[in-house]
């Protein structure tokens, strides 16, 4: 008798994606278990019943918890989506601006110094504004737009007291004049399978900070930057943040690889939960093979 597959769902926190990923998990019929990363821990030297598992969908909101469990359970051998080297890809801005940059992938022109002086002087040599970014970081905190000098050296003496290791990263990209808006495409494996305008009068315009969802047309162009992005990440399930530049069309700003779709969902009516299922069972089934 054929042995049923099993899913993992790796998760923090149960919110309306994991709802609807579990609703599809169960209308397939299909043997999951829940496993919520405040509770679970790895015996390094027993993978136990980890090994039973066909495959195993991160869901983790922390980025290190989740970036920590799949380097885990990658090197035992457990298919996961998406990979550790997928989400250590995405999770981190410099590391996306990288790979973006190897793969020709237009994106705005981002500048990295190490200390508060080289920062200010990179600056400088951009003109302002520009915006100041987290290199680890989501839901559009921690951003800064910086209109001159003065709230450049504020804000660079603040990150520098700070005293993290992160804040001594100082990821600086130039400042879009969006329409208003930004775009969200949702790549599952080849495809993208819906996109959404984020639209705000505010400039920062992700959902999670007030930005509306409207649909978005998927045009040959948007299709192509999105798929070329999401292969130089090393392809699975993702979100393309796209820009709109006035003369050089569509950016990448950002890709995230533990998508939320909470907005993309309703507003495009397509079963975002379900697409995922399916390509979770085609990686587990061996259908979908991951680099």
């Amino acid at each position: 008798m054929k042995r049923r597959l099993r899913i993992g769902v790796l998760y923090s926190r149960i919110r309306v994606e994991e709802k609807w990923i579990f609703a599809a998990l169960e209308r397939r019929g299909l043997d999951y278990e829940r496993l919520d990363d405040r509770e679970i821990y790895f015996d390094m030297d027993n993978p136990g019943s980890w090994l039973e598992f066909d495959a195993i969908l991160s869901r983790n909101i922390s980025y290190a918890r989740g970036l920590y469990a799949l380097h885990i359970l990658n090197g035992w051998g457990v298919p996961t989506v998406n990979t550790a080297a997928v989400a250590e890809a995405c999770g981190n801005k410099l590391v996306t601006s990288s790979y973006l940059k190897k793969a020709n992938v237009p994106q705005p022109h981002n500048v990295i110094a190490f200390t508060p002086e080289s920062a200010l002087q990179a600056i400088e040599e951009m003109g302002y504004p520009v915006v100041l970014k987290p290199v680890v970081g989501s839901w559009g905190r921690l951003l800064a737009k910086i209109n001159d000098r003065d709230a450049a050296e504020a804000l660079l003496e603040h990150k520098s007291v700070l005293g993290s290791y992160q804040h001594s990263i100082f990821y600086i990209q130039e400042y879009i004049d969006k329409p208003g808006r930004d775009i969200r495409a949702l790549v599952v494996g080849d495809k993208v399978i819906t996109a959404i305008y984020r639209e705000s009068e505010h400039w920062i315009t992700n959902t999670a900070r007030g930005g509306l969802g409207v649909n978005c047309p998927i045009t040959p162009e948007l299709e192509e930057i999105c798929l070329n992005a999401a292969a130089a990440m090393g392809g699975g399930i993702l979100a393309v943040d796209v820009m709109e530049h006035p003369d050089r069309g569509f950016l990448v700003n950002e890709i995230n690889h533990t998508m939320e779709f909470h907005t993309a969902q309703p507003t495009s009516k397509i079963d975002v939960g379900d697409i995922i299922v399916d390509y979770v069972t085609k990686v587990a089934t061996g259908e979908v093979k991951l680099g």
